[in-house]
């Protein structure tokens, strides 16, 4: 039976099958508006529909989204630490699909990741973790020969917890206006306040001839909720997530920057830390969440120009000194000078207006090494890429001479010789008797070799006492596909042609230590220099010395490009190092360049 009552001879909405505090103010507000138009008819199917068992569990699940919170057992759920399962399930299904033979299991696996339960179970964690639930309303229509503007009323409970906005004075009209709103903070997450809304009251206090100053203090004194007085933007402008994720290349402290627009809202992290962009909205200033993070707002990081811009102006400052020591081969030339976002008023607050200049940049060609640094590392756009059984990556060993990366390959091949291969070089040289060719070089005429450099087919080559010598990309290739793990270690100026989605390495970087340690450690062992033909020798003072200066050299050019650093201070822990590393890259998705994976 339908639950109705009659008053005045006319049916009345009962509320008492509702199980949700907002579905009962709903009914009270409707009871109380008595003068509306309406038939029992109506009335009968409103009620229906409110009390309908369906619409309160909606409802429910979409407080708890929300709040993310069961307000009735106080426990919290799970955070979605991804967006787009729904990609993740298609690339599982295309590693099924690239194996030769599947067993039984594979096969189960892949028939239950393609039933229409599991992937709409799928798309609707999708569409959580993406906000894809909040209700798409179209803008208040204004008329023209109004004279009133539109005003709107927001309220936010006071806690512990940022609100998750900046304002700034408009240099225009002098107003206080929302200049920023941080990703999944409280104001974000209220739906009703967007960047460019002007701010008239707090908490009934006008804020008409304030600072944004005065206003922070306003808010630092309120208590309980605030209330805020808004005049809406005429544009509120795209507020979806982007899916970005960047590995960023150097390391950021918001309490260090001076030109962050609001030091609160700043978001700290290290060098190789992954980031989850958010926002690219503003040139200067974009919004993050560090990969994994359970925490909803996002924080401030700088732009990748204006990291550029700070980049080139730290080194035009100190370039004479990194010069001298042979670190630094570049030159700025400015066209107008550089300006740097100006400092801020202080916080809830400003947002920065200051155009940033451009400047050009002009590398020179020291040690004839063509591989300079052409592009400021600060943030590389990153995918998971997931290993393939039986499709293993090239591992590369990067460092200077002498540091031990012939070693450390050697001991690895050792260990399963089957599954580790190196690539056999080329040469134009004469075959020497006993020699075979594809044993221990691929023997080639000159012309053949120079034509293929031309074309670009080999990873690295070089001249020795008037030969060719080079290993060829398309040997590589053939090593993975055959199923084995290439290895190599090439010259550190290879990385640019070796770093590429056709051959996805994985590029760890073996370091010496410090001078002393090296010293010690090398003596220790009895190490034999490798810079003596013979290996008749130990190390002598300048060879360390040249090797610590090397490793300088390599780490400031291609640092951004290492996958894994490993200090080779001592052979015994470095492998065991390296052998991890290796095992990592096998079974474990890892984040590589976008393109990659594209």
């Amino acid at each position: 039976m339908t639950s109705e009552v009659m008053t005045n001879g006319k049916k009345k909405l009962d509320p008492g099958r509702t199980t949700g505090p907002t579905l009962t103010d709903l009914f009270s507000n409707l009871q109380r508006a008595s003068n509306l138009p309406t038939t029992d008819e109506e009335l009968a199917f409103l009620n229906d529909l409110l009390q309908s068992k369906e619409l309160n569990a909606l409802v429910n699940i979409h407080n708890k989204i929300l709040t993310n919170v069961d307000r009735k057992s106080c426990r919290f759920f799970p955070i979605p630490i991804l967006s787009d399962s729904m990609q993740v399930l298609s690339d599982v299904l295309e590693v099924l699909l690239s194996r030769p033979a599947m067993s039984p299991d594979c096969k189960e696996l892949f028939l239950m990741l393609q039933r229409p339960h599991l992937q709409g179970l799928l798309c609707a964690h999708d569409s959580v973790a993406q906000k894809d639930y909040y209700p798409h309303l179209p803008d208040i229509p204004v008329e023209e020969d109004d004279s009133e503007e539109t005003v709107k009323i927001v309220q936010l409970v006071k806690s512990n917890e940022p609100l998750g906005a900046t304002i700034k004075t408009d240099e225009q009209t002098g107003k206080i206006v929302i200049a920023r709103v941080m990703h999944g903070g409280a104001a974000d997450r209220s739906g009703l306040i967007h960047v460019g809304d002007e701010v008239v009251e707090v908490n009934a206090i006008s804020v008409e001839g304030k600072t944004p100053n005065d206003v922070l203090t306003i808010l630092q004194n309120s208590e309980g909720t605030i209330t805020f007085k808004l005049i809406p933007a005429e544009s509120k402008g795209n507020v979806r997530e982007s899916k970005v994720r960047v590995r960023a290349h150097f390391d950021y402290n918001s309490c260090n920057d001076p030109y962050i627009p609001c030091k609160e809202a700043g978001l700290d992290f290290k060098k190789g830390d992954v980031l989850h962009v958010v926002c690219q909205d503003d040139q200067y200033w974009w919004q993050a969440r560090k990969e994994g993070d359970r925490h909803m707002r996002a924080g401030l990081i700088p732009s990748r120009a204006l990291q550029e811009k700070r980049i080139v102006h730290e080194r035009s400052l100190v370039g004479s000194e990194e010069e001298e020591n042979g670190l630094c081969p570049v030159s700025v030339v400015p066209e107008d000078g550089l300006t740097c976002s100006p400092k801020p008023t202080p916080c809830l607050i400003v947002a920065d207006t200051a155009k940033n200049k451009t400047k050009k940049i002009i590398y020179e060609t020291a040690e004839n090494d063509d591989f300079d640094r052409e592009l400021i590392a600060t943030y590389e756009e990153v995918a998971k890429l997931y290993p393939r059984p039986g499709l293993y990556r090239p591992v590369a060993l990067i460092g200077p001479p002498g540091v031990g990366r012939n070693e450390l390959k050697r001991r690895l091949i050792d260990t399963d010789p089957e599954k580790y291969r190196t690539p056999t070089p080329f040469t134009s040289r004469p075959i020497k008797p006993g020699e075979v060719d594809g044993k221990e070089y691929f023997f080639v005429t000159r012309e053949q070799m120079e034509e293929d450099i031309d074309k670009g087919k080999f990873i690295e080559y070089g001249e020795y006492k008037g030969n060719l010598y080079g290993t060829s990309a398309e040997n590589v290739k053939d090593i993975v596909s055959a199923g084995h793990v290439c290895v190599l270690n090439p010259h550190y100026q290879a990385l640019k042609i070796l770093r590429t989605p056709q051959l996805k390495p994985y590029i760890i970087y073996i370091k010496p230590p410090s001078l002393e340690v090296l010293k010690d450690t090398r003596m220790a062992s009895h190490a034999r220099s490798t810079f003596d033909v013979n290996n008749s020798r130990g190390f002598t003072e300048d060879e360390f010395k040249d090797m610590i200066k090397h490793a300088e050299r390599i780490e400031f050019l291609y640092d951004h490009f290492f996958d894994e650093t490993i200090v080779n201070d001592d052979l015994v822990t470095a492998f065991g190092k390296l052998l991890a590393a290796v095992n990592r890259v096998e079974t474990e998705p890892l984040w590589v360049p976008a393109a990659w994976v594209q």
